[in-house]
């Protein structure tokens, strides 16, 4: 069955809440106070099914003491109905519901000439002439004026037949997208404990579902212990539904109107956003640093708004002025639940009244100057129109915009989804897309530009050629040393993604050490004769080397050049340094050769401690105790109180 959510809007005591009572048979206004005084002052909820669409009404207050209760429930609406009352035409409320919707991007809707018992045939008219001239050039224009009356009945089957007529025109959800369900109401029932409802905008919610809970502080996982969608137990909800979820893990007085139900890894919480605001022509000039109430979804916060782009020629930051469109960047007070495409209302902070609306572009903007030409250009790129412009097309120019803007540090798969807004089923096309086209690279979970990669690589045989100029003995510079010096600040996949570039394209050999394939260690002579010296004194002296300073002296090697030396022979594998002593990598593998004998010739009882090993290998404690270790750490050996088992 079709699911449409259907808002109401208009002015106070103009009969919305009638309207619904009168459609659905159920009445909106819940609470003792609205029934006392007459008037609704929270959201209501109705439900009926209307030639077989399921029809889920939402009804605001028209008091404009409680717009911000309206704007709560107007975010998830399919389609309005402008309720105008015939015997008072439009009035103030009507005005400003009417500019919220339209700032909203609603797209489908008509209009309710309510009250017509009270009029007579000319005030009607005249009614329906103000009306047309209040939505000249919008998506209500020529939308359906349906005369009614909830009082004697009067055009309610018209009504209910130009709802569903409406509703063909409207979007649909997402069922396949990732959960997100604006929090619009929470209490708690006897025996299931903590309960929140609202409009599942996308994805599903299905009982058993983990789910996180933000903004909150940290991220609240819930469970979902159970679903009902208009009253009757479901085992899910799907997008476009109204949904009363009952929760575990969380308590009542731990949630509150704004929230969001979403998915692992989907969205996250922001303080920060860049966006477009579109102006209406009746506000005020909204100058740069003004304090704002920025309303998205169901949450309302505080914030003050940035003007994005260059100073005039005075040096001044100019205004978003009336009628006009602006890129702004969005700094709030509090955190919110916004991604990329929401729409979103601004209503000045005092008096509270409804002044722009936009479209979210950036939920966290890296934070760089925004008073610059490039700030501007870059909004730019990432401005588009969602309801016309190609959703692949989209996403692919987003993502590359903002993976230019991560630089070195790139972007992630997650990023991908929670800041460019991609659904994270189309994620890994994107990707393949943007790699195909040599717009990115991908290197594990991180996607980087490729002229990074490019810049990179040519900064790594830039670097390991002025290497090889300076310390030409040098084998290279150790792996982890390079990626610090170039690449301290990017993601370490990255880095080894272009080492394995460059090693593929034969441009450099990495091992420990990186090193360009075309150098080669050469030596002078007299490093030549030194290095011959130094490593057949080592051979000879076997388990028992001889000291460094004297061997040096012995040879007649001047100290720099041994040192020079006996750092070409450790890093060629000659030498192995065990502690403060140096080894013959002969030597040692004649010793691991020997120790294994031992096992063959004694079987599980072959065992060793330094007195044995001295003996044995004719060599005194200083000796023994590096080697003893050494073995244990070739696991030739394992140390076991004072002995030592051979493995």
């Amino acid at each position: 069955m079709t699911s449409l959510v259907i808002g109401t809007a208009g002015h106070i005591d103009h009969g919305k809440s009638a309207l619904v009572r009168a459609l659905t048979g159920t009445d909106p206004d819940r609470l003792k106070e609205e029934k006392t005084r007459g008037i609704t002052i929270d959201l209501g909820f109705a439900h009926a099914i209307i030639a077989g669409v399921d029809c889920s009404f939402v009804d605001v207050p028209g008091h404009e003491r409680f717009v911000k209760n309206m704007l709560a429930g107007a975010g998830g609406i399919d389609l309005v109905v402008l309720v105008v009352a015939a015997d008072e035409s439009v009035m103030p409320q009507t005005r400003e519901h009417f500019d919220i919707c339209r700032l909203l991007h609603v797209q489908a809707g008509l209009i309710a000439l309510t009250k017509c018992d009270l009029a007579d045939a000319e005030t009607r008219e005249l009614a329906q002439l103000e009306i047309r001239e209040l939505v000249a050039g919008s998506f209500l224009e020529g939308a359906p004026i349906v005369a009614v009356s909830s009082r004697t009945g009067e055009g309610l089957d018209a009504l209910r037949a130009a709802l569903v007529e409406a509703g063909r025109a409207a979007r649909g959800r997402r069922a396949d997208g990732p959960t997100r369900l604006p929090i619009d109401r929470v209490f708690s029932m006897k025996g299931f404990g903590t309960v929140v409802t609202g409009t599942l905008v996308s994805g599903r919610i299905t009982v058993d579902d983990d789910l996180i809970l933000v903004p909150t502080a940290g991220d609240r996982h819930v469970k979902v212990r159970g679903v009902q969608v208009h009253g009757a137990r479901q085992q899910a909800a799907v997008a476009g539904q109204r949904a009363a979820v009952n929760l575990g893990g969380v308590e009542v007085d731990e949630v509150t109107r704004g929230q969001h139900l979403v998915a692992p890894d989907a969205f996250e919480a922001t303080r920060l956003a860049d966006a477009l605001v579109e102006m209406l022509p009746t506000a005020k000039p909204l100058k740069h640093g003004a304090r704002v109430r920025f309303h998205q979804g169901t949450a309302e916060v505080i914030g003050r708004v940035a003007i994005i782009g260059p100073p005039d020629a005075a040096g001044g930051i100019p205004a978003a002025e009336p009628g006009t469109r602006r890129f702004v960047r969005l700094r709030l007070e509090m955190p919110v639940v916004v991604a990329r495409g929401d729409r979103y209302i601004l209503r000045a902070y005092s008096p509270p009244v409804t002044i722009a609306g936009g479209l979210i572009l950036d939920p966290r903007p890296p934070r760089t100057a925004i008073r610059t030409a490039a700030a501007l250009a870059r909004c730019s790129a990432l401005s588009f129109n969602p309801e016309t412009d190609d959703r692949v097309a989209v996403d692919l120019r987003v993502a590359g915009a903002l993976i230019d803007d991560q630089g070195v540090a790139g972007l992630s798969r997650r990023a991908l989804v929670t800041r460019a807004g991609i659904e994270p089923r189309d994620v890994e096309a994107r990707v393949a897309a943007l790699v195909s086209a040599r717009r990115a690279v991908a290197a594990g979970d991180v996607v980087v530009a490729a002229a990074v990669l490019q810049r990179l690589q040519q900064a790594i045989v830039a670097s390991l050629a002025t290497h090889h100029r300076q310390q030409p003995l040098s084998g290279g510079v150790p792996r982890e040393e390079l990626r610090e010096q170039l690449f301290g600040r990017g993601d370490a996949a990255v880095f080894e993604q272009a080492l394995a570039d460059l090693v593929t394209a034969g441009t450099i050999v990495a091992r420990e050490r990186v090193a360009l394939a075309t150098h080669r260690v050469e030596l002078s002579p007299e490093e030549e004769q030194a290095r011959a010296a130094l490593e057949r004194a080592y051979r000879q002296g076997g388990l028992t080397p001889p000291d460094v300073s004297s061997m040096a002296a012995e040879l007649a090697v001047p100290a720099q050049v041994a040192e020079r030396m006996l750092k070409l022979l450790q890093r060629q594998k000659v030498l192995t340094r065990l502690g403060d002593l140096l080894f013959h990598d002969d030597a040692l593998t004649k010793l691991k050769e020997a120790v294994a004998l031992m096992k063959a010739s004694a079987g599980a009882s072959a065992r060793l401690d330094v007195a044995t090993f001295k003996g044995q290998f004719g060599v005194s404690r200083k000796f023994a105790i590096p080697l003893l270790e050494y073995l244990d750490r070739e696991r030739i050996t394992r140390r076991v109180g004072d002995a030592r088992i051979v493995l």
